[in-house]
């Protein structure tokens, strides 16, 4: 038996407790390149623990599409994950908190155009699902000699909706 989640925009409010919306928004903090180029500086807390570094790949995605079955969520304990979408398709971003290592109240967010997230170190997260059309992504996070990942899959699956 599925359970109903309605996906939101993608706020930076709304996402706060899972990480970083990462967006151009107000005026720059300073201009830079001859005043031609505004800076937004520093808009995601990357963290990647002991024994690691930052990295940065490139993915490939196909697309997604609503109602959108979650059956797993992952989480990576040892570093923070920031996806830049390349390719302008929005995302369906899935999180949810942590009770002694189970993911609870999920949640789902759709990005907007110029958005992108970064997922704080140890967030239950989806898995990358760009919406309508493939999408490619910039995505920095932890390169290291330790596994960083865990895996929860659910017996009764979530389907998101949008509203």
């Amino acid at each position: 038996m599925s359970r109903l989640l309605t996906a939101a925009p993608l706020t930076a409010e709304a996402f706060a407790r899972y990480g970083d919306v990462m967006e151009v928004s107000g005026a720059p903090d300073k201009l830079i390149n001859q005043g031609m180029c505004g800076r937004h500086h520093d808009r995601a807390r990357l963290d990647f623990g002991e024994g690691g570094r930052a990295g940065i790949s490139l993915f490939d995605a196909r697309a997604r599409h609503l109602p959108h079955k979650v059956d797993m969520v992952e989480r990576h304990p040892d570093g923070s994950q920031a996806f830049v979408p390349v390719s302008g398709v929005p995302m369906l971003v899935v999180v949810a908190e942590d009770a002694g290592g189970i993911p609870v109240g999920l949640k789902a967010f759709i990005s907007q155009p110029g958005q992108s997230i970064n997922l704080h170190r140890g967030t239950w997260h989806g898995v990358l699902a760009p919406l309508g059309a493939p999408g490619q992504y910039i995505v920095v996070d932890r390169i290291g000699q330790t596994p960083n990942l865990e895996e929860h899959w659910f017996q009764n699956p979530y389907t998101v909706v949008s509203d």
